[in-house]
């Protein structure tokens, strides 16, 4: 068992396609991964969850860059402008190999750029590399860093 297992809080997929989110559901699933899987369909939806004071933050955000309303790139500069949300580890899996994409993700600190395999397998392979990348990274503790978070006030301005 896997220290992310252990803690076994949520990942958050930010993701528009329902195919690509039941091929993840999938490979989490064939990887005995039992951290619960929340979907968010883009990055509004994902940054009004992690503002909700009654959800349980996660340990790390699976983001797609292609989206309405507001994609990628607009979510990971908001959630890094907030001093807490910001710790929170973002892997972009996404089908866009753009240089441009792939160097503006890291100036806004993502941890890590994949691109989505369409092979299932290759798929897998992909996700498990994530997870075994997680559960070897030490994270800082945020427990009680979320409560005092002033994530409300930051992203209420817009």
């Amino acid at each position: 068992e896997s220290r992310i297992m252990h803690r076994l809080k949520p990942i958050l997929l930010i993701e528009d396609d329902l195919v690509d989110v039941m091929t993840i559901q999938r490979a989490l699933l064939e990887l005995d991964m039992s951290n619960p899987l929340v979907h968010c369909r883009n990055g509004e939806e994902a940054i009004k969850y992690l503002i909700d004071e009654s959800t349980e933050k996660p340990c790390l955000i699976l983001l797609d860059l292609n989206m309405p309303k507001m994609n990628g790139i607009e979510f990971v500069k908001e959630i890094k402008s907030d001093s807490i949300f910001k710790k929170i580890p973002i892997v972009v899996l996404t089908t866009s190999d753009n240089v441009k994409d792939i160097e503006e993700s890291f100036e806004l600190s993502v941890a890590g750029y994949m691109i989505k395999p369409s092979d299932y397998a290759q798929f897998v392979k992909t996700v498990k590399t994530i997870r075994d990348y997680w559960d070897l990274s030490k994270l800082p503790n945020r427990e009680e860093s979320y409560e005092t978070s002033n994530a409300q006030n930051t992203f209420n301005r817009r």
